[in-house]
């Protein structure tokens, strides 16, 4: 999570990480929700940069690519483990 320190990952990731198990009506703790908001953020932005060269910036910035990252993560789980 570029430009947050560690408590504001800690919050920012545990807050998307909450919003994308809502949005992809998964049930996980508050540990696993902390740990798919950072890494689904991490992931994210290692791509914006990648394709784009840029990423959002900020709290909100950064939320909102925690959550999309986080539900890209539950839904590649969820397809591996069908599989």
């Amino acid at each position: 999570m570029e430009g947050l320190g560690w408590l504001a990952a800690i919050i920012v990731g545990a807050l998307a990480g909450w919003i994308a198990e809502k949005i992809m009506k998964a049930d996980h703790g508050l540990l696993t929700n902390i740990i798919l908001g950072i890494v689904g953020a991490v992931v994210l932005n290692f791509l914006l940069l990648t394709v784009v060269g840029s990423t959002l910036g900020g709290w909100i910035g950064q939320l909102i690519i925690g959550v999309i990252g986080a539900c890209i993560l539950i839904g590649g789980y969820r397809a591996i483990r069908r599989a």
